[in-house]
């Protein structure tokens, strides 16, 4: 079940495990890239995980979204639950309920792993965002990451990334795991 609200609208905070509003958990702020098509399966309702090789564990994150090209441009903040952390086939298994026929291609992604990551998506916002030319004159060089990029790490990309946030959503929805 996907919840799109209006710009004035307020997502909820999430629900923790006994019915509690959150556990105090600060989420990490990280950056990755994302391919415009996955992007748009978020909006239509269609895509509520998030697949990973390798991720953070057992915290949730504020994933700041750069998307790829033909978009390049860092343009969503989408908060992310603690990852599901399993074997490739369980992991396959999440993405085959969230979408037939979608597990097929996870478990091709992550079969050779012993473990992969499912990241539950809990709610997207989306803003007018930075292109790929407007980062590199705000840093002098910005390349988009390949896996992810730990912003606590890096102050300067944390500090643009946080100052896109602060903008008014474009639109923003919340995502409800069953």
């Amino acid at each position: 079940m996907v919840r799109v609200m209006g710009i004035g609208g307020v997502a909820p905070q999430q629900e923790g495990l006994f019915g509690d509003a959150g556990s105090g958990d600060v989420p990490e702020p990280v950056l990755m890239a994302l391919h415009a098509e996955y992007y748009e399966l978020i909006w239509r309702g269609l895509k509520r995980h998030e697949f990973r090789r390798r991720f953070l564990e057992g915290r949730s994150t504020r994933w700041f979204v750069y998307l790829n090209a033909p978009v390049s441009r860092l343009a969503a903040v989408i908060d992310l639950g603690p990852a599901v952390v399993d074997a490739p086939q369980q992991i396959a298994a999440i993405a085959e309920q969230a979408r037939t026929g979608n597990g097929a291609s996870v478990l091709e992604y992550v079969q050779d792993l012993e473990r992969a990551f499912a990241i539950p998506i809990l709610h997207v916002a989306e803003y007018p965002g930075l292109s790929a030319a407007e980062l590199r004159d705000e840093l002098g060089a910005f390349h988009p990451p390949q896996g992810y990029v730990r912003l606590n790490q890096h102050p300067r990309l944390l500090a643009i990334c946080e100052k896109v946030s602060a903008e008014t959503p474009i639109r923003r929805m919340s995502v409800h795991h069953r």
